[in-house]
């Protein structure tokens, strides 16, 4: 029985969000988390930069900030999970009310602001994880630091050895000035830093994939930086995007005026059409598309697919309508790539 069956969707509406997203991670922990009955369908298998996954839908960051339910969200069907985003130092984030639902828009506006216990709560959860599935670790910057590009460094070496991936962080719109690592300037030498620490923490050994999270808030020139940057720096893999400070004219909520990053199906149409820019600009080359932002179906994320991501993420969705979501779009994803041809995920990337 899941945590969402037992406590009941609707009941968790009744709540602010915030705080029905912390009952659920209480409940998640206690077991109560919903678990899925068979292996996945072998036509979702995919690699992602030497990852084996059993399907390609991952849990975006933002969900498990604090690294608490990595099993529970991998028994409950996700092929891979990303923890975080955690910061060095604990910091609290925005006040609340800072997390807002838009039901009639299946939207959700969230100011959360890196709310973070900091690296070491962080690294001791994470230590518990399952020793089945791959969980990745979202790492950022304090809001009041000094040198942000340390922050992330400090960030690497500390889950090292823990996790499977990393995910820089840029893009949240929610701290204040973050958004400006995103310059070609400043990209290249949190990238090279990165990079050479990363190799420093390596050595001989086999290297562990390295993501850049950026905004769907792009111009053509800064999506040609940042894939320049990526290349140079030896990155692998870009995951498109994080929530937008935009607010379409199709918005109907009376809460769309509130502050911070816009996700759920609002999203979904912008950051596909920035997918597919950086997906014009990587064909052919090393780097490796992680498609985010709006999914809520087996059709979304096939377009996510087809329009250049190698895996995807989701989450706003999920808290709005509930843990059998991942079922849903693992069954129609697996139809719509037999009913085209597909063989498997990799073949219909960019296709």
């Amino acid at each position: 029985m899941s945590a969402f069956d037992w406590i009941g969707v609707a009941l968790l509406r009744r709540l602010d969000a915030e705080t029905a997203h912390d009952l659920s991670i209480k409940a998640l922990k206690a077991g109560w988390g919903p678990r899925q009955s068979g292996p996945d369908d072998p036509i979702l298998a995919t690699e992602l930069c030497g990852l084996k996954l059993t399907n390609p839908v991952g849990l975006a960051a933002g969900f498990d900030k604090h690294a608490q339910v990595p099993r529970a969200m991998l028994s409950a069907g996700f092929g891979f999970v990303e923890c975080g985003t955690v910061t060095p130092l604990p910091q609290p984030g925005n006040p609340r009310p800072r997390v807002f639902r838009l039901a009639a828009d299946r939207a959700v506006i969230n100011r959360y602001g890196f709310n973070s216990e900091g690296l070491e709560a962080f690294a001791a959860n994470f230590a518990r994880r399952p020793s089945f599935g791959v969980v990745g670790a979202n790492i950022g910057a304090n809001k009041e630091s000094a040198d942000r590009t340390q922050d992330y460094v400090a960030g690497l070496k500390r889950l090292w050895t823990l996790a499977d991936y990393f995910t820089v962080n840029v893009s949240s719109p929610n701290t204040p000035g973050l958004r400006n690592l995103q310059a070609r300037a400043a990209l290249d030498e949190l990238l090279g830093r990165v990079a050479e620490t990363r190799r420093e923490l390596a050595g001989p050994r086999l290297s562990k994939p390295i993501f850049l999270k950026v905004a769907p808030d792009l111009a053509e020139a800064e999506i040609d930086d940042i894939c320049a940057s990526v290349l140079a720096n030896g990155i692998e893999g870009i995951i498109v995007g994080n929530t937008t400070l935009q607010r379409p004219d199709s918005l109907r909520s009376p809460l769309r005026t509130e502050a911070g990053g816009l996700s759920g199906a609002p999203l979904f149409e912008l950051s596909t059409e920035v997918l597919k820019r950086f997906a014009e600009r990587t064909r052919g080359g090393p780097i490796v598309l992680i498609g985010a932002g709006g999914i809520g179906s087996g059709a979304d994320a096939y377009a996510k697919i087809r329009a250049g991501a190698s895996a995807v993420q989701l989450y706003s969705l999920l808290a709005l309508s509930g843990p059998g979501l991942i079922r849903r779009i693992k069954r129609d994803l697996a139809a719509r790539l037999r009913a085209d041809g597909f063989k498997s995920v990799a073949e219909a990337v960019g296709a």
